[in-house]
């Protein structure tokens, strides 16, 4: 809702104000300032998503490529290994930075009367301008389509975008990284620790919260539309080797901070680890967005017998005395109607080894919505689902005398949701038992379909309208609905209230 935070979880004692809006944008503009003639190249989560033109929420407009913006030379989107170790051979051979025109995984600005440079192996495809963006959302919406739909192909295309009477090249990305080179890199000798520059400032909390977690492996193919990672790691899973999760594992030991419990083995969705097409020929040719929505591909290897003895022999080490698992759990990945399906993937052990093993009391897990629709948009499964989820555990708590809690998790205010839905999803979880407690407010982030959908109010596979909530009232009703439960939000919502309590009554007595 647009409130400054209060706090800052990269700065030491969690303080905020330590570093500038847009702080890409910001500092290449400082170091272009003193240095004009120094090269600069930019990457990151920030630089990758806003690679090309974009809507902002802060400023509630359309930008250009971060690389107009900052005047960086080079952009590095994704993730950077590939390309960097690319870029560091030419420097390296004394190649001007201006020069690297066709490294794969980077993106740079040229003259627009300039020629295109050439590469044989590569398509290149012009989407619409920054400008005729700006001036008509259903071609800002389609321009989207576009580069999602580039970006879900094993191999890409070059993509270049007219911006500010310059052209913006976006190069295709490097393959998936493979596991010999993903082991090479988690093999470097890190320290495991902050800059000791910051040791007498205090704690920095997002270090606290994954200082002893485990990368099990990157990319997701879950194709969620708020979700940043399929347009940054891709959707194509890289797993690391057993071999270098357990050496990284030695080193995590012998840190001072270590007291035996790992905090998460996991990655962007924590039970995609070793999965994949069986026939990689065949997602080679495919251009989904999602392997497993809005159904699960017949082509994907959901067996889940690699992670399950990957868990036990983690758990097995003297060393370790629990080994949780808080990434975020894909469930529809092992639920099925099938019990030949489910003992040939290893599916009800795997959710059994997670309660039995691997969480504290409770599961969380993230349904998202109630409202099928809603679901529809954000590329989830539907409701359903998670009520066979919440069945399976219960019984499971049941068979092991055990008395955890599956929790969900909630967007509110997500495109396509309206406040009627939010009394559906209240009236529906109260049902089950559930006075919310896990609830996120949907904020639109830079090059997802949801945030285009929320700026244009555009399905851009449809293009179909969408019912966008906007207004700062609408906002923060259909948060206070979740928490319609609490004291101060009683008098607000009151006949919102009446309203749902006449409903649980009304579907009581039927």
């Amino acid at each position: 809702n647009k409130r400054l935070r209060s706090d800052d979880a990269y700065t030491p004692g969690g303080k905020a104000g330590f570093r500038p809006d847009y702080a890409t944008v910001v500092y290449t503009k400082i170091l272009k300032k003193i240095y004009p003639d120094v090269p600069v190249i930019i990457g990151g989560i920030e630089a990758s998503m806003r690679r090309l033109a974009h809507y902002d929420y802060w400023s509630n407009s359309l930008k250009p490529s971060i690389l107009i913006e900052s005047g960086a030379d080079l952009l590095v989107y994704g993730m950077g290994e590939q390309p960097l170790n690319e870029i560091l051979r030419l420097i390296k051979r004394n190649v001007p930075i201006s020069s690297m025109k066709t490294i794969p995984q980077t993106g740079f600005v040229i003259p627009s009367i300039d020629e295109m440079p050439k590469h044989k192996a590569w398509n290149t495809f012009r989407i619409s301008s920054f400008e005729d963006c700006t001036k008509d959302q259903y071609i800002f919406a389609k321009t989207f389509k576009l580069i999602e739909t580039n970006s879900n192909h094993y191999y890409q295309r070059r993509i270049f975008q007219e911006s500010r009477g310059e052209l913006v090249v976006i190069n295709p990305t490097f393959p998936p990284i493979t596991e010999k080179v993903l082991d090479s890199v988690y093999a470097l000798p890190f320290t495991r620790l902050p800059h000791p520059k910051y040791k007498k400032r205090g704690e920095i909390p997002a270090f606290e919260m994954i200082k002893n977690s485990i990368t099990l492996h990157r990319g997701c193919f879950g194709g969620c539309s708020f979700c940043t990672i399929s347009m940054h790691q891709g959707k194509f899973i890289s797993s690391r080797s057993k071999e270098s999760i357990i050496n990284e594992l030695k080193k995590l030991f012998e840190m001072p901070y270590f007291k035996g419990y790992i905090s998460d083995l996991g990655g962007p969705t924590a039970n995609m680890y070793g999965m994949g097409g069986k026939d990689l020929e065949k997602c080679k040719k495919c251009e989904r967005y999602s392997c497993i929505h809005p159904d699960i591909c017949i082509n994907l290897n959901r067996n889940h017998k690699t992670i399950l003895d990957l868990y036990r022999e983690i758990s097995n080490l003297n060393q370790v005395k629990k080994a949780f698992v808080s990434s975020g759990i894909r469930y529809d990945l092992f639920l099925t109607e099938s019990e030949k399906t489910d003992k040939e993937n290893y599916l009800t052990e795997y959710l059994e080894e997670i309660v039995l093993e691997h969480i504290s009391g409770r599961m969380k897990v993230a349904p998202e919505h109630t409202s099928d629709k809603v679901l529809k948009l954000m590329r989830k499964p539907e409701f359903k689902l998670f009520k066979k989820l919440l069945e399976k555990f219960k019984k499971l708590n049941k068979k092991f005398n055990l008395t955890q809690e599956l929790i969900p998790y909630i967007i509110t205010n997500h495109p396509g949701c309206s406040v009627d839905d939010m009394i559906a999803l209240v009236f529906e979880t109260a049902e089950l038992g559930y006075y919310l407690e896990q609830v996120q407010d949907f904020t639109p982030t830079p090059m997802t379909l949801s945030t285009v959908i929320y700026y244009t109010g555009i399905n851009p596979y449809t293009m179909e309208k969408v019912y966008i909530p906007k207004s700062k009232k609408e906002r923060e009703i259909q948060k206070k609905l979740v928490f319609w439960y609490k004291k101060e939000n009683e008098k607000e919502l009151e006949s919102l209230i009446k309203k749902i309590k006449i409903s649980r009554k009304n579907e009581r007595d039927r």
